[in-house]
């Protein structure tokens, strides 16, 4: 029984970073503003990635110190 519960916590410490996910604060070039998503801008040419954060917290305060964020 012990080896169960060993595997299962086991398990789910490699799973809860997994599932914790990215956040990525993102340049619209068009419009000049910046947001945060929780995947990586796949329009290249509309999109300048600024940085990925392990939670939206700091996205939004690494955000608030980025001068083209800025209005």
């Amino acid at each position: 029984m012990k080896k169960y519960i060993l595997a299962a916590a086991l398990i789910g410490a490699f799973v809860t970073p997994a599932s914790a996910g990215s956040f990525y604060v993102m340049f619209n070039k068009a419009t000049k503003t910046c947001s945060i998503a929780t995947a990586a801008p796949s329009e290249t040419e509309k999109f300048s990635m600024m940085g990925i954060y392990g939670s939206e917290a700091n996205a939004k305060m690494a955000m608030a110190g980025m001068t083209e964020c800025r209005h």
